[in-house]
């Protein structure tokens, strides 16, 4: 039961992380298509993100499958099956030259990503909450016998 717990929260911090490299993407491909930032500083700061959001995504979804949730391992498959496909073709980076011709679409591709990081998101909390009772963690604070329970002797009195 505990380990249970212990895993929803790695699966919210991995899901954080990656929403948050997520936004940060979609930041910077908002401020190169508002001309707030050059082609060259943008696509160098998406791509210094890219690859590790990959592997983050890659383990959390191989975490999903090892420990049999597979709705949401089912729900984060087509993300992780584009991702290697582009990977394996070695179009996963954001070429500088081509990046005014591409932003449209991959501005739409991040933007769904966020869509079902966030939905992900709202599941593992729910899950989080659900498996986490909280009752085995604090029952060495709140016991459930009357005898040890110091708060109905106080309030007695």
């Amino acid at each position: 039961m505990v380990w249970e717990i212990i895993l929803w929260v790695l699966f919210f911090f991995i899901n954080f992380a990656l929403m948050g490299s997520n936004l940060y993407q979609i930041v910077c491909l908002s401020d190169l298509e508002n001309d707030y930032m050059n082609p060259y500083e943008s696509s160098s700061r998406i791509n210094s993100v890219v690859l590790p959001e990959m592997v983050l995504h890659c383990v959390g979804s191989a975490l999903l499958l090892l420990t049999g949730f597979w709705f949401l391992f089912l729900l984060t498959l087509p993300v992780t099956i584009y991702s290697s496909m582009k990977y394996m073709n070695k179009q996963h980076l954001i070429d500088v030259t081509e990046v005014f011709r591409y932003l449209d679409a991959e501005k739409k591709y991040r933007i769904a990503k966020m869509v079902l990081y966030a939905f992900v998101f709202l599941l593992v909390i729910i899950r989080s909450a659900v498996a986490g009772k909280f009752s085995t963690i604090l029952e060495p604070f709140y016991p459930t016998s009357e005898d040890l329970d110091i708060r109905s002797h106080v309030l007695e009195f």
